[in-house]
């Protein structure tokens, strides 16, 4: 059986060690991001999200990859300088991964393996293909900004698109749902 989510090892963006497990029964949004991407602008909606939803029990995580085109290519300081000075974001953010490939981090196969579909996910493949990038095959992670929603029993509970913004309805619905749920 494979290892719980809120028990993989993780690492805070400063290095400290870290579980999910210190947000058990909270409802999570995992996101993978990166600073040089055509969707960095999504890191706005993502804090506006965490700071209208925190205090109902949503925490939104960052994870810096570098698995795109090298959208990610700065340190962890640099990367968390960034999100601080040019979005103001204050929710936690984790030391870079890989979620793709044969490096991928085991928090990521966790949550590939158990939602293999992304909603939302024709769009960004058709726009993926019109750069000439052919997009990950299902069930791997297609690029920056996919979201997966934990909920308070530790299951992830749905997936979403990297286009797929923090103010699209059917986000909000999903996490209003996980959050209308006991812990």
């Amino acid at each position: 059986m494979s290892q719980p989510l809120h028990d993989i090892p993780l690492k805070s963006i400063d290095g400290a060690p870290r579980t999910l497990g210190q947000y058990k029964g909270k409802v999570l949004l995992v996101v993978n991001v990166a600073s040089k991407c055509g969707l960095t602008p999504q890191y706005e909606g993502l804090q506006k999200l965490y700071a209208s939803k925190q205090g109902q029990g949503l925490e939104v995580l960052g994870f810096p990859a570098n698995d795109f085109l090298g959208q990610e290519p700065g340190s962890e300081a640099e990367i968390q300088q960034f999100c601080t000075t040019s979005y103001d974001v204050t929710f936690p953010l984790f030391s870079k991964v890989s979620v793709v490939g044969k490096d991928k981090h085991p928090l990521y196969h966790a949550l590939t393996d158990a939602i293999p579909d992304a909603t939302g996910e024709g769009p960004m493949r058709a726009r993926l293909k019109g750069y000439g990038i052919e997009a990950n095959p299902r069930p791997e992670v297609q690029w920056n900004f996919e979201k997966f929603l934990i909920g308070r029993d530790g299951r992830v509970a749905a997936r979403f698109a990297p286009d797929v913004a923090a103010d699209d309805p059917r986000l909000l619905q999903a996490i209003e749902g996980e959050l209308a749920k006991p812990a």
